[in-house]
């Protein structure tokens, strides 16, 4: 599912207009990245949680031409899924 399908799906069940239910999603993720940039965690319960983390400096290929480049210390958003989530077999 992608956003479209996700902003009409969501139309389609709350009687917002396509175009509203877009604009909250985008509201949403919104807060939800500032939130990470501020705080470095987002808990949703139910969902699970999303962490800053720092990567390490390392070396890394490159596929097409097989030299070594270094890749520098840079930082990550992780994604860490919720016992409801992660017993997703259960439900299907």
């Amino acid at each position: 599912m992608n956003k479209s399908e996700l902003g009409a799906l969501i139309a389609s069940k709350t009687g917002f207009s396509t175009k509203d239910a877009l604009f909250v999603i985008d509201l949403i993720l919104t807060t939800m990245r500032n939130g990470l940039c501020k705080d470095g965690r987002l808990e949703l319960r139910g969902l699970g949680s999303f962490e800053v983390k720092e990567r390490a400096p390392r070396k890394g290929r490159i596929i097409a031409t097989g030299e070594m480049v270094d890749i520098p210390q840079h930082k990550t958003v992780v994604f860490i899924p919720g016992k409801s989530l992660k017993n997703i077999n259960e439900r299907l």
